[in-house]
């Protein structure tokens, strides 16, 4: 059996991304939309209800609409925007939760998570449910991404050497400075904090990988826990997964002469957890792909599930 699939969104980089993952697959038909017909309402009314499955990579209010489009109960609908990240009536597609799985298989709309989101969860959640970490605890984060999260604007941007040099783009940029970054209420409502983070995101001039920091200070947690008991705790949480992987304590082997290498996780659907720190002072970084498990990866690992099908078909551990 086939099941048919429609990226609504196709030239963008995540849709181009989901794609590559489909290309290869004999189990998929992709319905395709002419580039001229791309904002034709009834063209994409047409596909959006004969696909058995249907990515939303678009801008916040092109996918509401998209959604308004689909008049059937058979057409399962992934949303890889920050529209509907927050509505109860979404699943929230990150099935390394516990008992996420169960509800995005049976699911018809599902959010895929933001790329920032899903590292600080997976760090966060599993520390909350553990105890090690209040819900009160003023959490402070920041990120380090490539480029290619800026999306198709961004990426032609970056590497047009003229625009690049003109603007001076060689050089980490700090953004979202005003503390309101998109990602941050789903931060919040499913890591289990009770406050927003204080979050700042940078990006950087390479093309991909992301990394996710997370400082904690061990004498004003509940247990007084250090970094080896965080460490235990996230070990433990993720020990039966195949894409989220909590690195070895000791860690030395996995730096070059002691630097951090983000993009170790590139063109893969795996994420890898680190936990460093000395007395009181504890740090968390999580690295993964930004177009993988941070996107189109997660996007289609949903889709498996929701069809049935093993959740890692087509995706490189």
């Amino acid at each position: 059996m086939k099941y048919k699939v429609f990226v609504d969104g196709q030239e963008g980089t995540t849709g181009l991304k989901i794609f590559d993952y489909l290309s290869d697959r004999s189990d998929i038909e992709v319905l395709r939309i002419d580039p001229d017909k791309r904002k034709d309402a009834n063209a994409r009314s047409e596909l959006l209800n004969a696909a058995d499955i249907v990515f939303l990579c678009l801008p916040d209010a092109a996918a509401k609409e998209s959604v308004e489009l689909v008049r059937n109960e058979k057409t399962k609908i992934i949303n890889t925007s920050t529209a509907f990240r927050t509505d109860k009536d979404w699943v929230y597609g990150l099935p390394e939760l516990k008992q996420q799985r169960e509800l995005i298989r049976s699911a018809t709309k599902v959010s895929v998570p933001g790329c920032h989101a899903t590292g600080f969860i997976l760090t966060i959640k599993p520390l909350i449910e553990a105890g090690i970490l209040q819900p009160e605890y003023p959490v402070t984060c920041y990120s380090v991404t490539g480029y290619s999260g800026a999306g198709k604007s961004g990426i032609e941007e970056y590497e047009n050497s003229a625009l690049a040099a003109a603007r001076k783009l060689n050089v980490p940029r700090h953004y979202a400075l005003q503390l309101n970054h998109k990602h941050i209420p789903e931060m919040v409502m499913y890591s289990g904090l009770l406050h927003e983070p204080l979050f700042t995101p940078i990006k950087a001039n390479y093309a991909q990988g992301l990394a996710m920091s997370i400082p904690l200070i061990s004498r004003i947690l509940p247990k007084n826990s250090t970094a080896k008991n965080i460490h235990e705790v996230l070990s433990t949480y993720f020990e039966s997964e195949r894409f989220v992987h909590v690195m070895p304590y000791e860690s030395e082997a996995y730096l070059d002469e002691g630097d951090f290498l983000i993009s170790e996780c590139n063109n893969t659907n795996r994420l890898e957890i680190f936990v460093f720190g000395q007395k009181d002072k504890i740090n968390i970084i999580s690295r993964y792909d930004n177009l993988g498990k941070g996107a189109s990866g997660a996007a289609v690992q949903n889709m498996n599930l929701i069809l049935g099908l093993d959740e890692g078909t087509s995706l490189q551990k």
